[in-house]
C-alpha cells in the first residue's frame, strides 16, 4: 500500500471542511437564539394590537366622526408639514452637503437636537417661544395673531420634530452627487438653477424622497410636542396619536382602531423607504 496517498491535500481537508460548516451552522443557531428575546419583545406587542382589534370593530369605528376627524387632520397637517419642510429644508440640506463653514458643527447639532430631545420638552419650548406669553407669541398677540392651540401649532410642532429627518437624509443624498458633474454642466453654460434641476436633484432623488417619507411619517406620529403646544381639541388640534391617548381613557376600541391604522401606515412607510433607498444594481455587472 502506498502511504503517500494519505498525504494528499484532498484527503486531509475533507473532514475540516465538514467540521467548519458544522461550526458555522451552530454559530448561526446560537445567534438566532440570542436574538430571540428582543425580536419577541418587538413582535409580540404589534401582534397583540392586531389580534385585539376585531375586524368588525375596526370597520365600525372607521366610520365614526371622531375617527374621521382625527385621520383627516393628521393627513392634512402632516402633508402640509412635509411640503413646508421640503421648501425650507432643501437649501439647508444643500448647504450642509456642499459647503464647509465656521460653526457648521454647531448647526448640525442644532438640527439633530430635536431627534433626541424629549417631545414634551420640545412642546414646552415651542410654547415658551410662540405661546401667548412667549418671547415671540406675546408680540404676535398684540397684532391679533395667535399660534398656540391652533392647527398652525400642530404643524409647527410636527415641523420641529420631523424636519431633521428630511434634512439629514437629503443632505446625504446631495453629498453623494459628484461635484465634477456639476462643474462640467456649468462649463457647458448651465446656470446654477439648471445644474440643480437637471443634474443634482435627479441624481440625489433617492435621499430626497427618502427624507420626505421619513419626515412625513414622523410628523404623522408626533404626540408629545403637539399635546403641549397645540392641545387636544377634537376637530381642531386632535391628531390620530392624540385621539389614541384620549380614546384609551374613554373608548378603548377607538384607540385600538386608530392604533391599527397608524401601525399599517408606519409599516407601509418603512417598506417604501427601504424600497427607495436600496442600492441600485451595479451597472458594471449588468454590462
Amino acid at each position: 500500500m502506498d502511504l503517500s496517498l494519505l498525504r494528499q491535500p484532498s484527503l486531509r481537508v475533507a473532514r475540516p471542511a465538514t467540521s467548519a460548516r458544522t461550526r458555522v451552522k451552530w454559530r448561526d443557531w446560537g445567534l438566532l437564539i440570542a436574538s430571540a428575546p428582543l425580536l419577541a419583545l418587538l413582535m409580540l406587542p404589534i401582534l397583540a394590537l392586531v389580534l385585539k382589534t376585531p375586524p368588525m370593530t375596526l370597520l365600525r369605528y372607521l366610520g365614526s366622526s371622531s375617527t374621521l376627524q382625527a385621520i383627516r387632520l393628521s393627513l392634512v397637517t402632516s402633508t402640509a408639514t412635509a411640503a413646508m419642510v421640503i421648501v425650507l429644508g432643501l437649501p439647508l440640506a444643500y448647504l450642509l452637503a456642499r459647503r464647509r463653514f465656521r460653526g457648521q458643527r454647531l448647526v448640525e447639532v442644532l438640527i439633530d437636537l430635536p431627534t433626541v430631545l424629549p417631545p414634551a420638552v420640545a412642546g414646552l419650548a415651542l410654547l415658551m417661544a410662540f405661546g401667548r406669553r412667549g418671547l415671540i407669541g406675546s408680540w404676535l398677540q398684540t397684532l391679533g395673531i395667535e399660534i398656540a392651540f391652533t392647527p398652525v401649532a400642530v404643524m409647527m410642532a410636527q415641523m420641529f420634530v420631523a424636519a431633521p429627518y428630511y434634512i439629514k437624509t437629503a443632505s446625504v443624498g446631495l453629498a453623494g452627487v459628484s461635484v465634477d458633474l456639476e462643474r462640467a454642466a456649468a462649463l457647458d453654460g448651465a446656470g446654477t438653477l439648471q445644474v440643480l434641476r437637471y443634474i443634482t436633484l435627479p441624481l440625489a432623488w433617492r435621499g430626497i424622497v427618502g427624507g420626505i417619507v421619513l419626515c412625513w411619517a414622523r410628523a404623522l406620529g408626533e404626540f408629545g410636542a403637539t399635546i403641549i403646544f397645540a392641545g387636544n381639541y377634537p376637530g381642531r388640534t386632535q391628531t390620530m396619536p392624540l385621539a389614541v391617548y384620549l380614546g384609551f381613557e374613554i373608548d378603548l376600541n377607538l384607540a385600538l382602531t386608530l392604533g391599527v391604522i397608524l401601525l399599517v401606515l408606519s409599516f407601509g412607510i418603512l417598506l417604501a423607504v427601504r424600497a427607495i433607498l436600496r442600492d441600485e444594481p451595479d451597472a458594471n455587472n449588468e454590462t
